[in-house]
């Protein structure tokens, strides 16, 4: 292979087929950046460069002064001269308390003033940042954030939680082999992990790089960001914005019916509509990316509404043979059909992820055993370093 000019600080992530699913073999000319080969070579590999430096944080977008310009102009400046302002996750602002920020990788909050919130910096606050939802959120126009709100129970507002919104670039590297397979990818994982964050970055790389129709069904923009003009960070994605959220549902099966799509990307799967509309759209050969509520796999099983998504658990009656050849009981709990997620992925922290094999996975689970896992995770370098077939159960973090 020969390479042109080099590039400083690139990173070359080669993934492979772990589960030796039927893969088209990919032509290693497929780059980031041009590279003379000679002759053309093919291999089952994807090789994928990214060229941030390996020692320095992803480069990241928060038009955090966006943020910053509807509150109170002593936490404007307080929060625009603090160090760790690239790791500020939200602003918290209750009526008759102390105005506090929450970064990430620090557990609880950090007060920014001596004096507590008062009602007309909240007015002001909603003043600018406009109409709420019927979901209690709101954002501002152009950016991906979020303001979240309190109420009484009269109506009117109390709290604000202002969360920053950023665009990642180089997060979907820890995830980027699975999507040559074309397979439906569902992340689950706590609050602030980084789900939406990723699926974002997929839909960008999907509809600009690999070329597919990508549609959102962007329930409260907070994938593309708010007002009519997306947000660049979902490349050339389409973006269905959503009423409500109990429509949300509606929503996915009219971007199938209506536009064509061959992947849908959809945040916070909650409702057993959400659920069947999945199923139905994976049905007809779609794929989809999605996020759930919950941490783990077995969050998912034991959660009747979203158990669909993995295939759904239902009891089954063995015969005396059978009960006797697995030395089980007769009654058991055995996965009803094929999952509609193939890959789960959670989310434990925002590096450190495990990838399922849905199926089996589950099937494993349910007969008792500990399922083998993928580790992905990044280096003190930032490399993403991915561990092969390590049981479950030892994956503690």
């Amino acid at each position: 292979m020969v390479v042109g000019k080099p590039l400083a600080a690139a990173r070359l992530s080669i993934s492979w087929n772990p589960w030796n699913l039927n893969v088209k073999p990919i032509p290693l000319t497929t780059f980031n950046f041009a590279l003379r080969l000679q002759p053309p070579t093919y291999l089952n590999l994807h090789v994928r460069a990214s060229c941030f430096p390996a020692s320095s944080p992803l480069p990241q977008n928060d038009d955090l002064q966006a943020l910053l310009q509807i509150l109170p102009s002593d936490l404007h400046d307080n929060l625009l001269n603090e160090p760790d302002r690239a790791q500020l996750l939200e602003v918290i602002l209750d009526l008759g308390r102390l105005p506090e920020a929450r970064y990430l990788g620090k557990e609880g909050g950090q007060y920014i003033r001596e004096s507590e919130v008062t009602v007309k910096e909240l007015e002001y606050a909603q003043q600018a940042v406009g109409e709420f939802g019927r979901d209690n959120r709101a954002g501002i126009e152009g950016t991906l954030h979020r303001i979240s709100a309190i109420r009484s129970r009269k109506g009117g507002i109390v709290g604000l939680t202002c969360r920053v919104g950023r665009a990642v670039s180089g997060q979907i590297d820890m995830v980027y082999d699975l999507l040559q397979y074309w397979k439906s990818i569902l992340f689950v994982g706590r609050p602030g992990v980084g789900k939406t964050t990723v699926i974002r970055e997929i839909a960008r790389v999907l509809s600009d790089e690999f070329h597919k129709r990508v549609v959102i069904v962007d329930t409260s923009n907070e994938i593309g960001g708010d007002g009519n003009i997306p947000h660049a960070a979902i490349g050339s994605a389409r973006r269905m914005q959503v009423p409500e959220p109990s429509m949300q549902h509606r929503v996915m099966l009219e971007a199938v019916e209506n536009h064509m799509p061959q992947v849908i990307i959809v945040d916070e799967i909650g409702t057993e509509a959400e659920a069947h509309a999945c199923r139905s759209i994976a049905e007809r050969g779609i794929m989809l990316i999605g996020t759930a509520h919950g941490q783990q796999l077995e969050n998912i099983m034991k959660n009747r509404t979203l158990s669909d998504l993995i295939g759904g658990i239902g009891a089954v009656t063995l015969g005396d043979a059978e009960a006797r050849a697995r030395n089980c009981q007769k009654t058991i709990l055995e996965r009803k059909a094929p999952p509609t997620f193939d890959f789960l992925i959670e989310m434990r922290d925002r590096y450190y992820w495990l990838t399922h094999q849905t199926d089996k996975s589950v099937d494993m689970l349910l007969r008792g055993k500990i399922p083998q896992v993928e580790v992905r995770k990044r280096d003190e370098k930032c490399k993403v370093v991915i561990e092969k077939s390590k049981a479950y159960d030892k994956c503690q973090f």
